[in-house]
């Protein structure tokens, strides 16, 4: 009897820690704060192709520039490691437009340049990019296969 009171105080115990150590989010609030981050995120790029525009740019150039631009902030808002305060205060509101992406891409060049160019940035710079990028092209591959057999089975004209 007492070996199994014991192991039930332990397992409270147990209990109690992870409740103690298990982060309590608010749904509501964390979908407020990504809305809220991708909408200002989303705002920026609109307000860059507005203003191509109205610059005399044609949408497909004021377009490049817009994702030209909002890369380049990304970048520099990573070196300057400001861009994973943002994400963790937006969670995916930051880590789902172009912005994000770019993100990817250089946290890990910028953890990993101290390996050297080759062993550090070159191998890990994709490592977070890269199933993206990955499943991406295989996922295209596969649609642009169905697309091209329903055409010419007539299914699509």
């Amino acid at each position: 009897m007492d070996m199994a009171n014991r192991t039930e105080t332990e397992a409270q115990a147990y209990r109690d820690y992870v409740k103690k150590k298990t982060p309590v989010h608010c749904l509501p609030l964390n979908m407020a704060k990504a809305f809220f981050t991708g909408g200002v995120i989303c705002t920026l790029g609109e307000f860059i192709l507005n203003y191509g525009e109205r610059l005399g740019l044609d949408k497909d150039v004021s377009g490049g520039w817009c994702c030209v631009l909002l890369i380049f902030l990304s970048v520099l808002l990573t070196g300057l490691n400001l861009y994973g305060r943002i994400a963790k205060w937006g969670g995916a509101g930051a880590l789902v437009p172009i912005t994000g992406f770019a993100n990817s891409v250089a946290a890990p060049a910028i953890e990993y340049k101290k390996e050297g160019q080759v062993m550090g940035i070159g191998c890990k710079i994709f490592t977070i990019a890269g199933p993206v990028i990955l499943y991406g092209i295989f996922t295209s591959s596969l649609l642009g296969l169905a697309w091209w057999i329903a055409e010419e089975m007539g299914v699509i004209q």
